[in-house]
């Protein structure tokens, strides 16, 4: 007699075990020569290993389908452990997985849509560092955050570290009410909004207050070393160069790290400069370092985003060519 223990920490127990234990129930009769023991998020079998080893198959199928779904009904979970044709296994499986980042609740589908977006998800999985430049609205935070969840779910990394730099975009922070962290946490909504699509509110309440995923002000990485983590830092076109260079040199073992920002979104004190422009134009042609450049092309917003970014982007231009010393709108990186 052999023992495994199954972690369902990327499921709700109540979704893989029922209410008051129906589907657990249901498994117990697939089951009955296996000794089969629920404790919290785990599972535990017990008995020949060839039972346990079928027993498992069926459990990850299911565990796969709850993860894509938000839910499976008690029919599904019996025809997922009653179905040993190759019928019924296609059917609950996962069909075209690469195209997929990851599943959020209710089963919403989160992917890359463009084809730069496409590119900024195999240029991450090849490199351990990724800058992804770009304007408002062509999904880089989203999709970087994407990644990041599928990693922690496939058990890639311990943790996430989402980051921002706290620039005062025309507002001032000491005129805001509150302590620090709601005069920052507006900041980082952006990447509240986006975890938000992609993990049920329990499990993301669970992951900040272990702080398996973080999220937290440039300021804060100082004198860190992030092993084990997927670390995104966005809007990075208001970090300074100093600050750029701290957060680059805080990535550790086993880690990965997306760097976003849009160059025409500089929120920098004039006499400060950005330090993204340099980081992409001195850290080129390194192995495990890439950059993508996103475009209009790839905005997936409202459709008036795209023309609003075509007209600013235009305007620019031709401000840049009738004064060219007094108009540097990108110089600032």
């Amino acid at each position: 007699m052999t023992e495994t223990i199954i972690n369902l920490e990327t499921v709700n127990p109540i979704d893989f075990f029922g209410v008051n234990n129906g589907k657990l129930d249901i498994l117990k009769k697939k089951f009955p020569l296996l000794k089969i023991l629920s404790r919290g998020t785990q599972i535990k079998l017990s008995g020949a290993p060839e039972q346990i080893a079928e027993a498992k198959e069926k459990i990850n199928l299911i565990v796969s389908y709850i993860e894509r779904n938000g839910h499976l009904s008690e029919n599904y979970f019996d025809q997922i452990l009653g179905g040993d044709d190759m019928e019924t296994i296609d059917h609950f499986q996962e069909r075209n997985p690469n195209e997929v980042l990851v599943f959020g609740p209710n089963g919403k589908s989160v992917r890359a849509r463009t084809a730069n977006q496409k590119k900024l998800v195999q240029e991450a999985e090849k490199n351990d560092i990724l800058f992804a430049i770009g304007p408002a609205g062509t999904g880089k935070t989203y999709t970087a955050v994407a990644l990041a969840v599928r990693a922690l779910k496939n058990k890639q990394v311990k943790k996430i570290i989402l980051t921002r730099p706290a620039v005062e975009a025309g507002e001032s922070l000491g005129f805001l009410p509150g302590d620090l962290k709601e005069k920052i946490d507006p900041y980082l909504r952006p990447l509240y909004d986006a975890l938000d699509d992609m993990i049920p509110a329990d499990k993301l309440g669970y992951y900040m207050t272990t702080r398996t995923i973080e999220i937290a002000p440039l300021a804060y990485m100082r004198g860190r070393t992030l092993d084990n983590a997927f670390i995104i830092l966005d809007e990075a076109q208001n970090a300074t160069d100093l600050q750029l260079k701290m957060f680059l040199t805080r990535i550790g073992a086993n880690a990965k790290a997306i760097i976003t920002g849009d160059m025409t979104q500089v929120d920098l004190p004039r006499n400060q400069k950005s330090g993204l422009q340099t980081a992409v134009r001195i850290l080129q042609n390194i192995p495990g370092i890439s950059h993508i450049e996103l475009d209009e092309e790839d905005v997936v917003r409202h459709r008036l985003v795209k023309a609003i970014i075509k007209a600013y982007h235009k305007e620019h231009e031709e401000l840049e060519q009738r004064f060219p010393k007094e108009y540097h709108p990108k110089s600032q990186g």
